[in-house]
């Protein structure tokens, strides 16, 4: 934390009822560039005053929006789309000051999010009810599928344009209006979207932010006008922001933390799937959520590892500005710190650190916070390193005889996120994805996160809440239900009689 923002240094503002305002708050936090510790910006922790009033603004707006025309509403993300499109490189750029990740990454980053922003734009088809004609004698059923009023998104610092992008533009174009907490890590580019959402015709009141920490999560958890809390992050503060909010009678998802296991069989294609594991093991400095962080080799596979280590070890460890860098640095001192003591745990329980990425030598970014790619063979459950998320740029190898144990050892693990096997067998691959209990599952692909048309479906200890931040699902969790039975009668009312039943006739 810092004490009141310098004039030298530029605040992070608050959007409240269509206007971005400066903070009352005394409590501010530095946002810092994790390749220099340059001090970028200022985030406040906005006063309760200031949550409740974006939340008073998304509800007033919420009574003219929810009767906006869908396609008024859908043309707005048209717009929206466009405008990210336009801005990218911009985007990509003050994503990598803020977060690290490499120019690249930062891209896809943002343009993962932009698929949604284009599934948003078609809302018309996906908010179309069902009718069924003449369930009985001149009457006819139907849904309508309508907002349920202001909702409510946490996100979390590793994909700082992604996973904002997963929620307000999906909520809105339902028809709700938003409220939303961009993680106080890196706020920057999530402010940039918002701007930019603005631009492309969001109107006043529609979505608002408000930064700051465990208060403000509560005060969203706790706020009686807002219907439905999103959040992605970790496993801890999601079971809090689900056990609370759902006491408060609101629709809860909350996206969380993540053990993903790989599974490479000993018939996989040896290169490609070398190099998707090195790709999905480090990129991003492991700092996904769906990072394959767990490789399980069966069989005669594990004489693939020396191969393994040589690919991990000539990925360039670097600045995310600079050309050619595979790994930039992670988000902060303090995860640094936490990485390197889980890399020192796997050593104290007998893991074998095949390559140590502690302390790597970047010249002119000496104050970085640098991990390179790091690998343990000989990991055991038990071990921290297999229980615990490290969410670094480490790789745990663990051992398996056949596919039955490897399914064992996945399904015997609390987190459900997301899974891999690599093979050229379909009987294997097909055994694989019916008898594995997570809730995405890549088959010769790494990071099997799905594309808007589907929805994300981790489980277990990995998802709390029935229904995904985007897809078809999240169109259920924005809006409520509504079941219309419809008679209409004619002139001649005397054939209908009086009914003391409970069927339709």
């Amino acid at each position: 934390m810092s004490a009141n923002p310098s004039v030298a240094v530029p605040t992070v503002k608050l959007l409240i009822n269509g206007e971005f305002v400066e903070s009352r708050t005394k409590e501010w936090r530095d946002v810092v560039n994790p390749a220099t510790q340059e001090v970028l910006a200022r985030v406040p922790f906005a006063t309760a005053a200031e949550v409740d009033a974006a939340v008073a603004a998304a509800k007033e707006a919420f009574k003219t929006w929810r009767k906006t025309p869908i396609g008024t509403r859908a043309r707005v993300f048209l717009r929206y789309q466009q405008l990210i499109r336009e801005h990218m490189k911009e985007l990509a750029a003050l994503l990598t000051a803020e977060q690290g990740k490499t120019l690249p990454d930062a891209e896809g980053d943002v343009f993962r999010g932009l698929e949604v922003v284009e599934h948003a734009a078609g809302i018309a088809n996906l908010q179309l009810g069902e009718l069924a004609n003449n369930v009985a004698t001149g009457v006819d059923t139907y849904t309508l599928l309508q907002p349920l009023g202001v909702c409510a998104g946490i996100t979390p610092f590793n994909f700082p344009a992604m996973i904002p992008l997963w929620m307000f533009p999906m909520a809105i174009a339902c028809g709700n209006t938003f409220v939303l907490k961009p993680s106080e890590q890196d706020p920057m580019v999530t402010m940039r979207l918002v701007e930019l959402a603005v631009e492309a015709g969001i109107p006043k009141g529609v979505l608002n932010v408000v930064h700051g920490g465990p208060d403000v999560v509560n005060a969203i958890c706790d706020h009686t006008d807002i219907k439905a809390v999103s959040f992605v992050g970790s496993t801890k503060v999601g079971t809090h922001v689900y056990n609370r909010a759902s006491l408060a009678g609101k629709r809860v998802q909350c996206m969380m933390g993540a053990k993903n296991h790989a599974v490479i069989l000993p018939d996989a294609a040896k290169e490609p799937t070398l190099n998707a594991m090195a790709g999905a093991a480090f990129g991003a400095a492991g700092q996904r959520c769906m990072a394959a962080s767990t490789l399980v080799l069966v069989g005669t596979a594990r004489e693939w590892i020396p191969e393994l280590v040589a690919k991990a070890r000539a990925l360039k460890v670097h600045a995310g500005t600079e050309a050619g860098t595979d790994v930039g640095p992670v988000i902060s001192c303090a995860a640094r710190s936490r990485i390197e003591g889980l890399i020192e745990a796997g050593v104290a329980e007998g893991a074998t650190l095949a390559l140590d990425g502690r302390n790597p030598q970047v010249p002119g970014y000496e104050k970085g916070n640098f991990v390179g790619p790091t690998i343990f063979t000989g990991v055991k459950p038990g071990m921290r390193i297999y229980d615990e998320e490290i969410f670094g740029p480490v790789l745990i190898v663990l051992e398996v005889e056949d596919l039955d144990a490897a399914i064992a050892l996945v399904n015997s693990n609390p987190n459900g996120n997301g899974t891999a096997v690599f093979t050229q067998s379909g009987a294997a691959a097909r055994k694989f994805q019916d008898e594995i209990d997570v809730g995405q599952v890549g088959i010769n692909l790494p990071i099997p996160v799905p594309l808007p048309m589907f929805s994300f479906t981790g489980s277990r200890a990995s998802k709390l809440g029935d229904l995904g931040p985007y897809g078809k699902q999240v169109v259920t969790f924005y809006t409520q239900t509504k079941t219309v039975t419809a008679r209409w009668f004619d002139d001649d009312v005397s054939a209908h009689g009086i009914n003391t039943t409970i069927s339709l006739k």
